[in-house]
């Protein structure tokens, strides 16, 4: 999958909306740098000016609350990619509009809620328009999903379903401080077969993750990968694992936000490891990278081509594990993105 791969995503733009928050802006230089045409949209054109002074980049003054702005926002593209949280104040008014504009929407979010929401209210609709909405393509939900998938192979079901995410820190964003604060719900795990609240106090074990990270204490935290693998994905047990040391950081109140070298990226590190058993066998996929926030946008802005370029399975509020290849979405993002192994046995 080349970044410049298909005509159509040439005819048409990428709306970013919240494209000057700090994942935003990276979605922004991705879709530049694969000659794609971005809209920048944000509540105030001056501060999106700001951010984005090239002539390169569109730039529309829209909100959640003023539909007809959000309408206007939106003409011309063929993919809108929410990066404004809480997502759980801001998918459905941008998904309806994307809907209302009979085009594909993505967005990021880490929020089990949102994702859920999201999957369940516009499903009808988006076939009915012959789009794909796809919430939480980002690090967190849509990533997992994706490697889980791969790992899955030829399998139709699992046994158990393990998702290790190790940081060697985790420093969030306002945004992320934010959404974390109106995110209140309760999480879900699945267990016994089931979508069920996760267990308190919450569980943890150990993973060796290898180098740069080594072994790490990990703390069960499911994310929005939770429900897109659920949707799609017969098994009786799906757990998600955060290392600790993250947990920490994020709980945390003076840990400060991303700290960028010249290129952009904070120096943060990633290992997510997915384990899949079924009848006593397990396959295995690893992934490793640098910064969550900045991988989110080669990840989503790869789906957003493949939208534009009709390479997908069909339309309807999805999960990219359904609808994509998701081995070659994964072997498309090494190794410039990622380091990539997968195994069985």
């Amino acid at each position: 999958m080349s970044a410049n791969s298909g005509k159509a995503a040439d005819k048409a733009a990428v709306a970013v909306f919240g494209a000057a928050g700090h994942t935003g802006r990276f979605v922004v230089a991705e879709l530049r740098r694969r000659e794609m045409t971005p809209i920048a949209i944000g509540r105030e054109v001056a501060a999106l000016a700001a951010r984005f002074p090239e002539e390169e980049v569109q730039l529309r003054q829209a909100s959640v609350d003023d539909e007809a702005a959000l309408d206007r926002a939106l003409e011309g593209a063929g993919v809108v990619i929410n990066c404004a949280g809480p997502f759980l104040d801001t998918a459905d008014a941008v998904a309806s509009a994307a809907l209302r504009a009979g085009i594909h929407y993505l967005d990021v979010t880490a929020e089990q809620p949102s994702a859920r929401s999201t999957l369940e209210r516009f499903d009808a609709g988006a076939r009915g328009a012959g789009v794909v909405v796809t919430p939480a393509m980002g690090f967190y939900g849509g990533f997992a999903d994706l490697l889980v998938t791969a790992a899955l192979g030829d399998w139709q079901r699992a046994d158990a379903i393990d998702i290790m995410i190790g940081l060697d820190s985790w420093h969030p964003t306002a945004g992320t401080r934010l959404t974390g604060a109106r995110n209140t719900a309760p999480r879900l795990v699945v267990a016994g077969g089931e979508l069920t609240p996760l267990s308190s106090p919450a569980a943890q074990n150990e993973w060796d993750f290898g180098l740069p990270l080594g072994r790490q204490v990990m703390v069960e935290l499911p994310f929005s990968e939770i429900p897109l693998i659920a949707r799609h994905v017969k098994t009786i047990e799906l757990h998600t694992w955060l290392s600790g040391v993250a947990l920490s950081d994020i709980r945390d109140p003076a840990t400060p936000p991303p700290k960028p070298d010249a290129t952009g990226r904070s120096p943060q590190h990633f290992a997510v490891e997915v384990v899949v058993t079924l009848d006593g066998q397990s396959r295995r996929v690893a992934a490793r990278g640098r910064d969550i926030y900045a991988f989110t946008a080669p990840l989503v802005c790869t789906v957003a081509e493949l939208l534009l370029t009709g390479r997908f399975r069909e339309p309807g509020a999805q999960p990219p594990g359904a609808i994509l290849d998701a081995a070659a979405v994964l072997a498309s993002l090494a190794p410039d993105h990622l380091e990539l192994d997968m195994k069985s046995g």
